[in-house]
């Protein structure tokens, strides 16, 4: 059973890594999904917006790392106030023992004072395969234009061990704030790191 769990887990690792995923200056690929309380929410409804999509799952620690600390609903608040547009994005699918319900994602959030402008579902895996991503956490920035300007890690120090965030570059906190003040940006790809997104096989 373990090895068949490894096997298909890797699996879906190899297909997700195989897709080819937008390159930075490439137009993000667009999609549809739905927000935990039913609402249809594109991607292109924000042109004209800087916009931070983070894939996300309650059950990996190292998200948990970066909310259970309080780091991700700061920099989420931090990058909203600015006027950006932050969508939380779970691919987990719902045969998974991790898959956690709308219900019960929106509580989770809430109880960590999670601030995203949206928490969509992707339980079909398109948007997530769309951009390659891999990892939960994982980042992407859009610019007003549509385009990927960044992709990878929230920060420098890729560990579960929240004592390491004081000491790490926020790589998404800094390329928001030098993309905002129309500058190019310092560390536009990094190495994501994390647990590996449950794609539906």
């Amino acid at each position: 059973m373990l090895l068949r769990r490894t096997i298909l887990a890797l699996a879906a690792f190899v297909a997700v890594s195989a897709q080819a995923a937008p390159a930075i200056g490439q137009n993000a690929p667009d999609f549809t999904l739905q927000d935990t309380s039913g609402k249809t929410v594109k991607l292109s409804d924000y042109r004209g917006k800087h916009v931070v999509l983070e894939w996300t799952n309650p059950g990996c620690p190292y998200v948990r790392k970066h909310y259970d600390s309080g780091n991700m609903p700061a920099t989420q608040k931090e990058a909203v106030d600015k006027g950006v547009v932050w969508l939380s994005i779970n691919s987990t699918e719902k045969s998974s023992w991790e898959y956690m319900g709308p219900a019960k994602l929106v509580a989770w959030q809430k109880e960590r004072m999670a601030q995203p402008s949206a928490v969509l579902l992707d339980e079909e895996g398109t948007a997530g395969k769309a951009y390659g991503a891999r990892t939960t956490p994982h980042l992407y920035i859009v610019d007003p234009q549509g385009r990927l300007i960044y992709a990878g890690g929230i920060d420098s120090i890729p560990s579960s061990n929240p004592d390491d965030i004081k000491r790490a570059v926020n790589y998404v906190r800094q390329g928001l704030n030098e993309a905002l003040a129309g500058k190019p940006l310092t560390a536009a790809s990094t190495r994501p790191y994390g647990c590996s997104i449950k794609y539906k096989s």
